[in-house]
């Protein structure tokens, strides 16, 4: 890579933050940033044995999905950790697909509903879900008639990049979005992981292999563009040609605007014109 490609790279890295997923999907490979996560999420020091960033959970039945970070941690629980920018979609039911996806699969088949592993789902958004003034919300299940809490295994967890609460768990979320922001006293794994990739000389392969994934992304929508834009041309020529012939029979250019589904009642007057 020449001085000047680096330049570009390191230029680029800059404007990513963990919160944007290509970035968590690198921060993830690291264990002891996921503790880190994890355990600040959840109020009690975990172990995390095991994490798959980016691990695709097939339903044969249904639609799959991907979820962004896959751990399992030293008690056998399982922990989704999911980044979400966008406030598009009803967040709580794919918080709730994801639990039931990742527990199909991970559940062996014959086994008793008793011994099902515990999921843990935490989703980390840049809005506020719920309105009410804190960077995280624990969603737990009460029984209306009697105000108890019971639990069924699986524990929901959300957490937000906009509110600033003075908690531990806002602190951290400044390491997620804030581009100068580290913290290695409290969060010494994330801080030391988000610097190899922002300051280090020796992430500077790391580095080209974020913008690489990203190159690639914006390769593969910009096929999917162009394919699309074409598809659109066709469909417009082939309407056109139709479109000639009902005028040249002369049909009224009314009637030929209310049959065509593409082609606007203007670029038909244009047709006739040339015809």
């Amino acid at each position: 890579m020449c001085l000047r490609d680096l330049g570009k790279v390191k230029k680029k890295v800059e404007q990513l933050n963990i919160i944007d997923d290509i970035f968590f999907q690198k921060m993830a490979e690291d264990i002891g940033f996921c503790e880190e996560t994890i355990s600040t999420a959840m109020g009690q020091k975990v172990k995390v044995l095991q994490v798959v960033p980016q691990d695709s959970i097939k339903n044969l039945q249904g639609r799959s999905v991907v979820v962004d970070a896959l751990c399992e941690l030293e008690d056998g629980r399982n922990v989704d950790v999911e980044i979400q920018k966008a406030n598009d979609d009803d967040h709580q039911k794919r918080v709730r697909y994801n639990a039931s996806c990742i527990t199909a699969n991970i559940t062996s088949p014959g086994e008793k509903f008793g011994n099902v592993p515990d999921v843990v789902v935490i989703y980390i958004s840049e809005f506020d879900m719920f309105h009410g003034g804190k960077a995280v919300y624990h969603v737990n299940r009460i029984v209306q008639e009697t105000g108890k809490a019971v639990y069924n295994g699986m524990t929901e967890i959300y957490i937000n990049t906009r509110i600033d609460d003075g908690s531990d768990i806002a602190k951290l979320m400044k390491i997620y979005t804030e581009k100068d922001a580290y913290d290695y006293e409290r969060f010494p794994n994330t801080s030391a992981r988000k610097a190899e990739f922002k300051k280090n000389e020796g992430g500077e392969q790391k580095m080209s292999s974020i913008l690489r994934d990203i190159a690639k992304e914006w390769a593969e929508e910009m096929a999917q563009e162009i394919a699309e834009e074409r598809a659109q041309e066709i469909a417009e020529e082939r309407e056109e040609v139709i479109i000639r012939k009902l005028l040249k029979k002369g049909m009224p250019i009314e009637e030929v605007a209310e049959i065509a589904e593409l082609l606007t009642e203007d670029a038909i007057k244009k047709i006739a014109e040339d015809i």
